[in-house]
């Protein structure tokens, strides 16, 4: 009986520790998130001075960048290096809270996507983009993500 104990008390601390790792990861995220919103970043436009995304897994992902440097990362990861890029400062609330919900589609952003693990995800859920433009909050006819 004495082993039964000792293994269900391990199979505790284990899920206690998971908890306690993916709440470490939300917190973490929850402050990088406020630090972007606060952010201006960089967002390149094209000759409309509209900004560039790319649609990826049905969301549209607006691309930003922290800095000059990670812009041409990814100009030179693109291929592009030799041309110039017109970008605009803009705060990633602004990002968040006005270009997303203008577009009509799920949109999310992208910042600094050409350095791996070191760019980060906003994508259109609860707590990143308004409620109304979120998918993963049920609209008014009952279906998440029906916009």
């Amino acid at each position: 009986m004495r082993s039964e104990d000792a293994a269900s008390h391990e199979r505790a601390v284990g899920a206690a520790d998971a908890l306690d790792v993916s709440e470490r990861r939300r917190r973490e995220f929850a402050v990088l998130l406020g630090e972007f919103r606060r952010t201006a970043v960089l967002v390149p436009v094209d000759e409309d001075e509209a900004p560039l995304a790319a649609d990826f897994g049905g969301v549209r992902w607006f691309y930003a960048f922290s800095d000059e440097h990670a812009l041409a990362r990814f100009a030179l990861a693109r291929g592009e290096g030799g041309r110039e890029w017109a970008y605009q400062r803009w705060l990633g609330a602004r990002l968040l809270d006005a270009v997303v919900p203008a577009v009509g589609v799920p949109c999310g952003v992208a910042l600094d996507c050409a350095d791996g693990e070191g760019g980060v995800l906003f994508p259109p859920v609860r707590g990143i983009v308004p409620d109304a433009v979120a998918v993963d909050v049920e609209s008014v006819t009952g279906m998440s993500g029906d916009r």
